[in-house]
């Protein structure tokens, strides 16, 4: 079963949840918009990563991390970015 990183970031008030697929010529990687609004609760993302084929690895938990738009300024606005470790639903590469 591999592992693949779903991420999700908000930029223009709409949360994106995309899964990097890293290898085996990908050149897209699925993604789902929340569109604008707050921020997706856990069923809401779990249903979007559902809908694109993946579902959480056994004890996979989302991390967060926030970084400046501009790194080395730091009166720049923070950004968000959520992660978590996913499989394809049927064990293989999706």
């Amino acid at each position: 079963m591999s592992a693949h990183t779903a991420q999700m970031s908000s930029r223009g008030g709409r949360w994106v949840l995309y899964v990097a697929l890293m290898g085996g010529g990908v050149s897209q990687w699925p993604e789902h918009d929340f569109g604008p609004g707050g921020v997706p609760t856990l069923a809401e993302r779990s249903r979007a990563l559902a809908g694109l084929g993946f579902v959480f690895m056994d004890g996979a938990e989302w991390e967060w991390t926030e970084y400046a738009e501009r790194p080395d300024d730091d009166s720049s606005p923070v950004r968000l970015l959520a992660s978590v470790q996913v499989c394809s639903r049927d064990g293989g590469l999706s």
